[in-house]
């Protein structure tokens, strides 16, 4: 049997990182089996639903590179795949139900009769479950139509994966007791059930469950902090998943070859927006300069800074030192415009070396007087100046760092010297000895 995975949001709101790492799954599992990934929406919520958050969904799955198979956009063989649109499905199968005996109305719902039995599943990742229905006390017959004719979750969840030909259904923890549930009624429309693998759910840091409203919780605020789907999809893909080696850096095509549902933990996976932004990092540092500065290229504009000239160049200086996008701004600001910020602790240790003021006045003085400007030179000359006062060039680093960029940190210095150039070097120089007195 060919793998048939799905993903089944409901649009009531944002894209969730728990919907995002099941659909995240289920998409490496249909493509490491060839199998195709598909993607319905359950929209039978009218009064919650919403275009906004249906647009959040499949732009949330486009930026992750989540590409469906068969959904929105995208058509196949068994749609409509909104439920709103496949009310005459549901009739069809729920009259297979009543001529079978299996429901009955209860006060103008119709209730699903459940077989007096024990119920065993065999979940891929939870191993062997057993819910025994012989106890009607508490396993009662359910709802599976309402009194003004809409199906509920249990029975539309089963007809769409019985008509699409879903052969594994991966989902989070909270639904592993429906599936004795949804078991029973593919056993009552006389038809095999998929595989279920249900996985651990994500907690926070402090081990509570992870709400709508926590930190990192919507998908679609990644892209605006500045990370890029690479290192998010890395990042989620280990929340609950073990490739069983000590790596941790993977490509989207490296996840697909390496992921398996035995790989799948049983406990619980803890968020970690720190870590999170550390994968951002290591994969911001496979890109080249040129990529990195396109990438980054928005959030410059956004700050106001210019991204023509030296501007590619500038941003690949900082490739190394952020971690997300947004930092890029603020890293290279002082680079792009001479109207720049200083951090007050590093003026602060500045002040606190005695000799700094006489001697970045002195560099002042021989930068000025270099006839050949380079980054080499004025390192040189850095050197030169220090041993003319009887200091060490070291002495002289930090307070010329600051300087030049405000930071105590940043690109190096030979880099910061030679996109600088000498004016710039020197009119930095002087106004910041004046800002020392």
């Amino acid at each position: 049997m060919s793998v048939r995975t799905r993903f089944a949001p409901s649009p009531t709101g944002y894209l969730h990182v728990g919907g995002a790492r099941t659909a995240l799954f289920s998409y490496l599992y249909a493509r490491k089996h060839g199998g195709a990934f598909v993607l319905r929406v359950e929209d039978t919520d009218e009064a919650r639903n919403t275009q906004e958050a249906r647009d959040a969904i499949f732009s949330g799955m486009s930026w992750l590179g989540l590409d469906w198979d068969e959904g929105e956009g995208k058509g196949g063989d068994y749609g409509p795949y909104n439920q709103s649109e496949r009310l005459p499905i549901y009739d069809k199968w729920f009259e297979v139900l009543r001529e079978g005996g299996r429901v009955y109305e209860d006060g103008g719902a119709w209730r699903f009769r459940f077989e007096r039995k024990p119920v065993t599943m065999h979940d891929l990742v939870c191993g062997e479950v057993t819910i025994d229905y012989r106890d009607e006390s508490n396993t009662p017959d359910m709802v599976i139509r309402r009194s003004d004719g809409s199906y509920v979750f249990h029975f539309v969840n089963v007809v769409d994966d019985l008509e699409m030909k879903i052969s594994h259904v991966i989902r989070g923890e909270d639904h592993l007791m429906n599936t004795p549930k949804h078991l029973q009624l593919f056993e009552a429309l006389g038809a095999p059930a998929p595989q279920y693998a249900h996985i651990p759910l994500i907690q926070n840091p402090n081990g509570s469950k992870m709400s709508k409203r926590d930190v990192g919780a919507a998908v679609g605020d990644y892209p605006r902090q500045g990370f890029i789907a690479a290192g998010v999809v890395n990042f989620l893909a280990l929340l609950g998943w073990s490739p069983k080696s000590d790596e941790e850096l993977f490509t989207m095509d490296e996840l697909v070859e390496r992921f398996s549902l035995e790989g799948v933990n049983r406990s619980p996976a803890r968020f970690d927006q720190e870590k999170c932004a550390w994968f951002n990092q290591q994969h911001l540092l496979k890109l080249d300069g040129p990529a990195f500065a396109e990438l980054a290229k928005p959030f410059v504009e956004q700050a106001g800074l210019p991204t023509n000239g030296d501007y590619p160049a500038v941003a690949a200086m900082v490739r190394e030192k952020v971690r997300l996008l947004a930092e890029v701004p603020n890293a290279i600001g002082f680079l792009l415009q001479d109207d720049f910020g200083f951090e007050p602790e590093a003026v602060e240790k500045v002040r606190g070396n005695a000799a700094a003021k006489d001697l970045l006045a002195a560099l002042a003085g021989d930068f000025e007087g270099l006839a050949d400007w380079s980054a080499d030179a004025a390192k040189h000359q850095i050197g030169e100046t220090a041993k003319a006062a009887g200091a060490k060039p070291g002495q002289l680093m930090f307070p010329l760092r600051v300087a030049l960029s405000g930071k105590s940190g940043g690109p190096d210095l030979g880099d910061i010297l030679g996109t600088l150039g000498k004016e710039r070097c020197v009119a930095r120089l002087r106004a910041f000895v004046s800002k020392l007195s």
